[in-house]
Formats: C-alpha cells, structure tokens, sequence
C-alpha cells in the first residue's frame, strides 16, 4: 500500500510538472497593426473643432462586476503622453497589484495655451502669447470629454488626472481651483515656475477657501532646481498646514533618481500604486513537493 501511494504521488508530481503541449499561434497577416487603444474624435462646441481622445480599456473589462475607475491623462495623444501610460494599464491587470483602471488620453494641440493658467506676471504673455487658457481645457473636459466617456464606457465610481511637466502644472491647478472635477490627482515635475509661482503661492488662500473632501493627491519632482523646486516646497508647506483629516496626499523627492526628462513613467507607476494597490494575491498554502522536506499527505485507505 505505502508503495502505491508513493507511485501513485509520483505520478502526480510528473503530471504537475509536464510541459503542457505547445499550441501554434493564430495565423498573423504579416504587417498587422498592434491596437493599444481605440480613437475617438469629438467635435467640440468650446473649441469649435474636432478633438481626439484614446481610450485604452483594460482586459478584464466587462468581465467583472466592478467596472474600472478613470485615468485621465493630458497630453494623451498618441505621440505625447498615452502609449507608455496605456502600458501602465496594462500593466495593472498583469501584475494584480492594481486595480484595472480605463485610461483616457487627452490629446493637447496647444499645450503653452490649455495646460496654463493665466499669467498675472507682465511678460508672461509676451513670451507666451497664445498661453493661460487652462480654464477653457478644464471646461472641455469637464462638459465634452468626461459625459462622452460616461456614455460610451462602463466606469468605476473615481476618476483621477495624471500629468507631467506643464500637464502636471493643470493637474496642480485643478486640484487648487477645481477640486471637485477629479477624485484622485496625480501631479509629476509640475511646472510650478509660471508666472513666477504664482499657483504655489496662491496655495495656503485657495486650500483654506476650499475644505478638501475625499480627494487624494499624489506630487513628486525630480532634480529641477530653482522655481521649479522653490514652487513644490511652497506647495508642499501649504499642504502640510491643512488638517490631515481633510485630505490624503503625499510628496515623493526624488531629485536623487531622476531628472525632468526620466521621471515620469516610473513615477507613474508609484503614484498608481499609491492610489489603487490591490491586496497581494493569495495562491493559498504551497503543495507539499514544493517544500523543502515536504512528505506526501497521509494515505486514505481503498
């Protein structure tokens, strides 16, 4: 009998650990475009032109009962900013540690003018000229891109905004002027030196005018030195004066790590982490061959 058992584990452990017979791919038609995400265009009445967002949904959509939360992404266009954030995505249902989240892409045809706000700094818009309509962006999201993707996509019940650079100076002053718009805000090397930190200095006034509720907000920077640094440190002060119960948020240096030109996906990365980490997968306990020492389990009598 303990022989038979012993076969009889044997067998399973060399059934368990067979290569499992290779399939052959689907025939490809050489030159088939790899899809990432389906492209909308939208006229707009604010604009009074047609406008393109990209939506990459993730895999596991319309297959649970829990449909995604939002990512909005400035700069989404596909030579800006969506192809290596719909990676993220991705990257969300592959690695389950988080949650699986609908990233929209933006696409940005001016960016000095709708990711600014308006400068007050005589100057500004001598040098900017067509800049300081982040007001009017914010109206086109709000009232064309947002209803647009309620109507089209199933959705989680939060949306978040993510950007880098100038998109990342739109995120700040969203979240600064406009709190409600977005749940969930994630601002990466802001370019807090517009208009001479003039959004980073307004801060302590706008967030005791405005009570945060259920918003998080995520900042980081990289090594930028000056106006830039200057702008997060009085940003960061200001946050740190507002009552914790108000508002969840937190700032990650890495001026050790990265520059303006690296810091974004990897930053991206963490800050999605921080605000949709699911909890670690439980594949239960280990079966006893995979144990160091491990003996098979007691035999069950014929």
């Amino acid at each position: 009998m303990r022989n038979r058992v012993l076969t009889l584990a044997l067998a399973a452990l060399a059934s368990a650990c067979a290569t499992p017979p290779v399939t052959a791919p689907a025939p490809v038609a050489e030159g088939t475009p790899i899809v990432i995400g389906i492209q909308h265009v939208i006229h707009s009445e604010i604009y009074g032109a047609d406008r393109i967002i990209n939506v990459q949904v993730p895999p596991t959509y319309g297959d649970t009962s829990q449909p995604p939360n939002v990512l909005y992404v400035p700069d989404g266009g596909l030579e800006q900013d969506f192809p290596h954030i719909a990676g993220l995505g991705q990257l969300a249902s592959l690695s389950w540690t988080i949650e699986p989240v609908l990233v929209v892409g933006i696409e940005t045809v001016d960016r000095q003018n709708e990711l600014t706000p308006s400068p007050a700094t005589p100057g500004y818009t001598v040098e900017f000229p067509t800049a300081g309509e982040a007001a009017k962006f914010r109206a086109f999201i709000a009232t064309e891109v947002m209803p647009f993707v309620a109507a089209h996509y199933e959705t989680g019940g939060r949306t978040a905004v993510m950007g880098e650079s100038l998109a990342g100076l739109f995120v700040a002053d969203t979240f600064l002027t406009q709190p409600d718009l977005f749940d969930d805000y994630i601002s990466i090397s802001p370019s807090l030196w517009w208009d001479d930190r003039a959004l980073a200095l307004s801060a302590p006034a706008r967030l005791a005018a405005t009570p945060q509720k259920d918003h998080r907000l995520y900042l980081t920077i990289g090594d930028e030195g000056d106006a830039m640094q200057t702008g997060m440190e009085e940003l960061v002060a200001a946050l740190s004066a507002v009552p914790a119960k108000n508002l969840d948020w937190t700032y990650v240096d890495r001026r050790a790590t990265a520059t303006h030109a690296t810091i974004y996906h990897a930053a991206a990365l963490d800050a999605l982490r921080w605000l949709y980490a699911t909890p670690p997968y439980d594949y239960g306990p280990a079966p006893w061959y995979m144990i160091e020492g491990g003996v098979p389990p007691a035999a069950t009598p014929d």
